[in-house]
């Protein structure tokens, strides 16, 4: 299968991923609205997610992916599998070790988190993050073997398991909320049976892909068993590398903890505006960054252990084409078209048109960086693959302490819509730092033809602009309501997308010759 396909697969999964998400959060805006108890739950669920990134999808894959990559690339498939084996087991001891913290420590976590909290919604997320808490060992076994199976190049599992977990979030609310009410318990909590039964489902799925291809690990606990597995020179190698992509993916974590802190001091309901923008900027982030990092991690790490530079630096070209190519638009529509997103998707129910304003507010912010969002999961990955951690982890480090005293200026004048402009800010300079790093090393060498090719987006994108700033301004969003507002919706971004793509085209861009590539 050739990149672009895979990259293909991997989008379109994404996409019905971040669908079923986007359906499941609409369902909650309407059925609870924005409030203290919102605000508890986002805190809960942050926290396990917050352990997942940083050790299960984190961590452990930007360097168990590339040695796990290299290994197969110079001792075969059978080196490969002992390398699986030994390294499941190690990880899942500690992951229950930590789930069993993370339940003891719950309140200590939610303080640390969000001490802003009224009381009621600090309990309220201290029983919630004790019932979640578990999520993240189900999630880094998940990334474990959602990092072997794209190893072997088996992109759609890994790449359709969170709709499960969207799938048992939208059961819980329509199912498990009524009972919940009926039986006296407060109804949110039936959202943390949901998101635990979603981590179950998404390993189980896992399971019989990895049976398939002979790589299902076993799991050994016994004293010999990882004693051997921590004298394997690949198992360390893993481990070493794993200590400054702790640092690198901790960084980021930790700029989400201080926000989210931060915002559980404004207004009540800020935790949930910007949970509710992240929603609608992770459609163009996954759609093609994670796409991109996911497939270019495995192939990266192959051409180096092979020493193939020329291949390499052209894997790197191809995948930020393709990033300014979708991203730039992207970013702009965010920055001139906000509102309509927002309203028609989540304005009903319980979600009022102050809500929606907050929460475009905030998405407007993300516009600004949503280019150096995309960037940073492909730039980074050319450090990873050459068992560099250290570089992008230093790098964050600077730019969230640039971060937080540009959070120092902005937050007292723009509120909750400053924490996620200051994110996009940082990850502007994170990915500009990131790609001068890669040139000045001689690792990248940007291939021809780069200047014509950024006219040409710029000019399309200008013109898709001007029709999008029309419709947003035309349209009262907010007040037209039902079928006629996703019509309108429809109608415009159908529009937008053949006045940038007619543009392209008409300018000499050779899209299906680019894609290929």
């Amino acid at each position: 299968m050739s990149l672009f396909k895979s990259a293909s697969t991997v989008s379109l999964l994404t996409l019905a991923s971040r669908v079923t998400g986007l359906a499941r959060d609409v369902l909650m805006a309407s059925v609870f609205g924005v409030s203290a108890m919102t605000d508890a739950f986002w805190v809960a669920f942050r926290l396990p997610n917050l352990f997942r990134r940083v050790l299960g999808e984190g961590a452990f894959s930007q360097a168990f992916v590339p040695v796990l990559a290299a290994t197969r690339a110079t001792e075969g498939d059978e080196g490969a599998r002992l390398l699986v084996g030994r390294v499941a087991s190690i990880l899942s001891l500690v992951l229950v070790l930590l789930s069993i913290l993370g339940v003891l420590a719950a309140p200590v976590l939610v303080w640390g988190m969000a001490s802003g909290l009224p009381a009621d919604g600090a309990a309220a997320a201290v029983h919630m993050t004790r019932w979640m808490f578990p999520y993240i060992a189900f999630m880094s076994l998940v990334a474990l073997a959602g990092g072997v199976l794209n190893t072997w190049g088996k992109f759609a599992v890994p790449a359709a398991s969170p709709v499960l977990l969207n799938l048992a979030w939208i059961a819980a609310l329509i199912l498990l909320v009524p009972v919940f009410k009926r039986l006296g318990i407060e109804p949110i909590y039936a959202l943390s049976v949901g998101v635990l039964l979603g981590g179950v489902l998404q390993l189980a799925q896992q399971l019989p892909a990895l049976h398939r291809l002979g790589l299902l690990p076993r799991l050994r606990w016994g004293f010999k068993a990882l004693k051997e597995a921590w004298g394997d020179e690949h198992t360390r190698k893993i481990m070493r590398l794993m200590l400054p992509a702790l640092l690198g993916v901790s960084v980021a974590q930790i700029s989400l903890l201080i926000n989210t802190q931060i915002a559980s001091h404004l207004a009540p309901g800020s935790v949930s505006w910007i949970t509710s923008a992240d929603r609608l900027m992770e459609f163009p982030t996954a759609l093609l960054g994670v796409a991109l990092g996911v497939v270019l991690m495995p192939q990266l790490a192959a051409a180096r252990a092979r020493e193939d530079a020329e291949r390499y630096s052209a894997l790197l070209d191809w995948g930020l084409r393709l990033v300014t190519l979708f991203t730039v638009p992207c970013a702009v529509a965010l920055l001139v078209f906000a509102e309509p997103l927002v309203a028609v998707l989540f304005h009903y129910g319980a979600f009022g048109a102050r809500d929606v304003h907050m929460v475009t507010q905030a998405l407007t912010s993300y516009g600004v960086g949503l280019l150096g969002i995309v960037a940073v999961k492909v730039l980074a990955p050319g450090f990873y693959a050459r068992h560099d951690m250290r570089t992008p982890a230093l790098i964050a480090v600077v730019v969230l302490v640039l971060t937080q005293l540009l959070n120092i200026v902005l937050v007292p004048w723009l509120q909750h819509a400053a924490l996620t402009l200051t994110i996009s800010l940082g990850a502007l300079m994170n990915a500009l730092w990131l790609l001068i790093g890669l040139i000045r090393r001689g690792s990248y060498k940007p291939l021809a033809g780069w200047a014509v090719f950024a006219a040409r987006v710029l000019g399309a994108t200008a013109l898709m602009a001007a029709f999008l700033y029309w419709g947003a301004r035309y349209v009262d969003w907010v007040a037209v309501r039902g079928l006629m507002r996703v019509g309108l919706m429809s109608a415009f971004v159908a529009g937008a997308a053949a006045i940038y793509f007619g543009a392209l085209l008409a300018s000499g861009l050779k899209l299906r010759q680019l894609l290929r590539r």
